[in-house]
């Protein structure tokens, strides 16, 4: 039985969308059906139950394309994603009171940003761990191979943001599965440098196109065309950030079990089942018998047996998944709840009472600059997993005791 709705529009690839049961704004089909009109999208766009609207293209959607990638539909926030590991903890060894377990994870991992006229920015190093130059090594020959040819990208937050969290609706969770066992789980990407690299090629590529960008259905669907030097330097540079981006990750968890080994005084073991996936990138891939580029824009890869990570919103379930392998979808899954209303909306509609009362269950700030996460800005996201269970089953729920925002 299928359970995607089928989109279609004139001049256009078909759009599958796994949304039946959850709403979906008219502007994101919109802006779905613009991207389906380019001539390089191979076979059909799919659309995962999280979709909403965002710059370019959609988020909660996935792109293949021949020949072509569109930097906007990849991001600034390349290779952002999650991580998730259980350990040996069960709910009773956590302490009665987590306000000391939040602000131990508050101390090990630089979050938030600083705005530039008030000084050192709280949210990268002042003097990185050792660990931090251990991970960095790792990525230090290709960044110098970026540099050489691109030194605009010397002077951004790299270094110094390897191992911090950011903002917006990035996070860091201590959950709880089905048996009270502990997990940790947090949210983050390629952080500064990620950043620059994403908006440099999406300027670059509109720049590329400006004979032909009148041609096209947005500005910000400006691609580039493979075989061209600057399609393979945006190739390079965005695989490097997504491995950034990987070993952003694993740098705070590393820096999340330290704080937690500081707070619980009982020995034990982490990674006993561990999960680090993207779910804003690029890569090539193999489908319906072809090599193609799939962008994941907000979405998690989901072959047959392949964990994956599912987050709520602040306050609700998030779900550990395993991929069904599903060849309409591209072997893909949401990345998420996905929002119902902008930032500006939320904090227009709710107040700090609201949060407060949503959250209650959960160890968090519980202020005015967090209102634009709070669960009723996002979609239902039991809702959201009905709509995709032809895409994944679901291995563990996990539900927040203590979440560290950005």
């Amino acid at each position: 039985m299928t359970t995607y709705n089928l989109l279609q529009a004139e001049q256009a690839k078909p759009i599958k969308m796994w949304t039946q049961g959850v709403p979906v704004d008219e502007k994101a089909k919109a802006q779905l059906i613009k991207t389906a009109q380019l001539p390089f999208i191979f076979q059909h766009i799919a659309v995962m139950p999280d979709v909403h609207v965002g710059k370019g293209s959609t988020i909660g959607s996935v792109i293949p394309t021949l020949g072509a990638i569109i930097p906007a539909a990849v991001g600034v926030d390349i290779g952002c994603g999650m991580m998730a590991v259980q350990t040996s903890l069960m709910a009773t060894d956590l302490p009665d009171n987590l306000l000391a377990l939040r602000q131990e994870i508050e101390k090990a991992v630089p979050h938030g940003l600083t705005p530039r006229h008030r000084g050192r920015d709280q949210g990268s190093w002042q003097d990185p761990p050792s660990v931090v130059d251990q991970y960095w090594l790792q990525l230090l020959p290709g960044f110098e191979q970026l540099t050489a040819k691109y030194p605009r990208f010397l002077n951004t937050n790299n270094y110094r943001h390897l191992g911090t969290l950011g903002t917006g609706n990035h996070f860091i969770e201590i959950c709880l599965d089905e048996a009270e066992r502990v997990w940790i789980m947090l949210h983050s990407g390629s952080r500064g440098i990620g950043n620059a690299i994403g908006t440099f090629f999406i300027e670059l590529a509109k720049k590329d196109m400006q004979v032909h960008i009148q041609n096209l259905p947005d500005e910000n669907l400006a691609y580039l065309r493979e075989g061209t030097e600057h399609f393979e330097d945006y190739v390079s540079a965005v695989h490097w950030a997504q491995e950034f981006a990987r070993l952003n990750r694993e740098t705070m968890m590393h820096n999340v079990i330290t704080a937690l080994r500081k707070v619980i005084s009982k020995p034990f073991n982490t990674h006993l089942a561990a999960v680090n996936c993207h779910h804003n990138y690029v890569q090539k891939e193999q489908h319906f018998g072809a090599e193609v580029f799939i962008t994941r824009k907000g979405a998690v890869s989901a072959r047959t047996g392949e964990l994956g990570i599912i987050p709520g919103s602040m306050g609700a379930q998030s779900y550990i998944v395993r991929g069904l392998g599903n060849a309409d979808s591209f072997c893909s899954c949401s990345h998420g709840a996905g929002r119902v209303m902008s930032r500006t909306a939320a904090k227009k509609q709710f107040s700090i009472a609201d949060q407060i009362q949503a959250t209650a269950h959960v160890e968090c700030r519980k202020d005015a600059g967090v209102i634009d996460e709070i669960p009723m800005a996002y979609k239902d996201i039991d809702a959201v997993m009905t709509a995709q269970n032809e895409l994944v089953e679901i291995v563990y729920r996990l539900r927040q005791v203590v979440c560290v925002k950005g």
